[in-house]
């Protein structure tokens, strides 16, 4: 598949996995530049062309004191820092209509969250800033179904769209990849491997979300070994204290280590 319709991506052309990586949330500045180094200096390494992940604020929380952001205007001018500092693009969640504009003077791609893809006044508002939408897929929908959401983009003239799997409900308090998944969705839109968030475990009594960490490179070597366009992988120094999705990031003493090993088996799967 052709990788031409998401133009903020450098390299797009190449043989290799992209990635979509860095914290689920904006601490401050320092963290995020911190992270952002790291990543660069392994990316570049390896030649996987790399688009800084981080949350400007985090809408969806199971309780009302869980940490949902520094300040929006804040946190988008730290995400427009480490763009400029390491010349890489930018990509961060949107929840709301206003967020659309406001968002897009500040990142490179704006994310529709998994519990809000099939708010269509929503995608519309970000497709209609003509930056790239990246598409999470609904944990309660199916690969096919998500060529509506697809569609209501291109619909709006807006040609740079990207669908991520972020894993399907299994039960109340796990998730699970339904690797059939990938080659669907690859028909219609550049295809996207959320690793971390598939290994969620939500709903917990504590009402933080767990996770399995654990099996952070099973599910991605997996997905590489299918083709998947790019991988997203949400990753701290410090994931214990994260202030959200602590447990289940990568520790980000293990990226380089994880992504070395993924090109390796990409080389081997383009061999074939």
């Amino acid at each position: 598949m052709k990788l031409n319709n998401i133009p903020q991506i450098k390299h797009i052309d190449s043989n290799n996995f992209f990635l979509l990586s860095g914290p689920c949330a904006i601490e401050g500045e320092e963290m995020a530049l911190r992270i952002a180094e790291k990543v660069v200096e392994i990316t570049n390494k390896l030649e996987i062309p790399y688009v800084f992940k981080g949350s400007f604020k985090k809408a969806n929380r199971s309780r009302i004191d869980s940490f949902t952001g520094i300040g929006d205007e804040k946190a988008l001018k730290i995400l427009r820092k480490v763009s400029e500092t390491f010349q890489i693009p930018t990509v961060t969640d949107i929840h709301e209509i206003s967020d659309a504009a406001m968002a897009a003077e500040y990142v490179d791609i704006l994310q529709i969250p998994a519990f809000l893809v099939r708010q269509t006044d929503l995608v519309m508002a970000a497709a209609e800033t003509g930056k790239t939408v990246n598409l999470k897929k609904g944990q309660f929908m199916s690969p096919e179904s998500m060529k509506h959401a697809v569609t209501k983009v291109i619909d709006c003239k807006n040609d740079n769209v990207m669908v991520t799997d972020r894993g399907t409900m299994f039960g109340y308090q796990d998730m699970i990849v339904d690797f059939r998944g990938i080659p669907t969705m690859r028909e219609f839109a550049t295809t996207v491997l959320d690793v971390t968030h598939s290994l969620q475990q939500p709903n917990q009594s504590s009402g933080v979300t767990g996770g399995r960490p654990d099996m952070i490179e099973t599910i991605a070597r997996a997905g590489i070994v299918n083709n998947v366009d790019g991988l997203f992988i949400e990753t701290h120094f410090d994931p214990a204290n994260a202030k959200s999705d602590g447990a289940n990031m990568l520790d980000l003493q293990y990226l380089e280590k994880l992504l070395s090993n993924l090109v390796a088996i990409r080389k081997t799967v383009n061999s074939l």
